[in-house]
């Protein structure tokens, strides 16, 4: 399971760097990553309330589509503020062995 989700993330990645600098035009994703980085964030709020509302319904076959889209939109966002999945995986690997509790406490 986590080979395919990675493999579909990695591919996902790829797609958002390769419309870097097309025509917003031609490309949902080249729109998104002209925008202002907040808007694009906004978008991610959004999509973010869209999955949690499938959620709370029990929705699954929604909750499906609105986490891909929920998905696609963070990985949109890394790339419009200059992060990347190796950024976050390197977080990811600090915080291994870490109790939630432990780690949330760390932060104040």
């Amino acid at each position: 399971m986590a080979d395919a989700l990675g493999d579909a993330l990695a591919r996902l990645w790829a797609t958002i760097e390769a419309r870097r600098g097309a025509s917003p035009d031609r490309s949902y994703t080249a729109k998104l990553l002209a925008a202002d980085p907040a808007e694009v964030a906004r978008k991610l709020g959004e999509e973010s309330l869209e999955a949690v509302i499938e959620a709370v319904k029990g929705d699954t076959v929604a909750l499906t589509r609105e986490s891909a889209d929920l998905l696609y939109h963070l990985l949109v966002t890394w790339a419009a503020v200059g992060l990347s999945p190796r950024d976050v995986a390197a977080e990811l690997t600090r915080r291994e062995g870490t109790s939630g509790i432990a780690e949330k406490n760390s932060r104040t």
